[in-house]
């Protein structure tokens, strides 16, 4: 048996449109509890109307902009005021900006959107998880990340370096999380290059759209659907997927002082302990 079978809790981060709502429904249909999470709330109804006209079930939301620390902290105690436990929390929420930006909390936006707020939302949650599964991405290849100077993209800004810089930062905390958490095991992926409105926000995106083949999202999920109900025996704890299949990353996303250092300063960065 491949699959398991069981009807669990989903939460889904980014869950209003892109590979997050693609994701979302094929949970529901397969049976899961899925349960929303996105920024906009307009956006997070129609999905939630797409979620129950696919699977029958109405999906719970939760807003939360992840450009703001203080939301995700309280995201993350309305979570735990609503469920005793999550099967499997998905960071799948992401942002790429085309120009420098920093964040109430004084970060520059990628970093902050694709991983200092699900690292913040993970470990508050880290009690009632029984799985991660991480969005990660090839860009990673593009990452420069320097865990003293996690503002380091914003100085000579360059949207798809402080993009894959992030998308770097994904792949060690995964790996990390599965060391410190050996109980908790975690996985992340590459979705490939994914047709969404994630894409078409961005005119670099949206222009790679126009040179390189693409997917849709309902086929970018499936990895991540995959990830969240696969037999953990059939996984390596920390991995990182393509299409369903374990590949190996980039040195850059590869090295575990570089984890455990990147650990320590997002820990100190968004005010928990190590």
């Amino acid at each position: 048996m491949e699959d398991l079978t069981e009807r669990r809790l989903v939460v889904v981060t980014g869950a209003s449109s892109g590979i997050g709502l693609a994701a979302a429904v094929q949970l529901a249909c397969r049976g899961d509890q899925v349960v929303l999470v996105g920024r906009d709330p307009a956006r997070l109804q129609a999905a939630a109307v797409r979620v129950r006209e696919n699977s029958g079930e109405r999906p719970e939301l939760f807003r939360a902009d992840f450009a703001v620390l203080d939301d995700v902290r309280r995201l993350a105690e309305r979570l735990r005021d609503a469920y005793d436990r999550i099967d499997v929390l998905a960071n799948n929420a992401g942002a790429i900006a085309l120009q420098p930006l920093t964040t109430v909390d004084g970060f520059e936006m990628s970093i902050q959107a694709n991983h200092l707020a699900p690292f913040l939302l993970t470990n508050l949650l880290a009690d009632r998880l029984g799985r991660i599964v991480v969005t990660a991405s090839g860009a990673h290849r593009f990452g420069a990340l320097d865990p003293d100077d996690l503002n380091a993209p914003l100085r000579g800004y360059r949207s798809m370096g402080a993009y894959g810089t992030s998308k770097q930062a994904n792949v060690l905390f995964t790996s990390e999380a599965a060391r410190r958490w050996p109980g908790i095991p975690a996985y992340c992926f590459h979705p490939g290059v994914v047709r969404t409105r994630f894409a078409n926000d961005s005119k670099l995106v949206a222009f790679g759209m126009r040179i390189l083949p693409f997917r849709s999202p309902e086929k970018a999920a499936e990895t991540l659907v995959w990830l969240a109900n696969q037999d953990r025996s059939r996984l390596v704890d920390g991995g990182y997927y393509a299409d369903r299949r374990l590949r190996r990353p980039y040195r850059k996303a590869a090295d575990p002082q570089l984890a455990a250092r990147l650990w320590e300063a997002s820990a100190k960065a968004v005010g928990i302990g190590e």
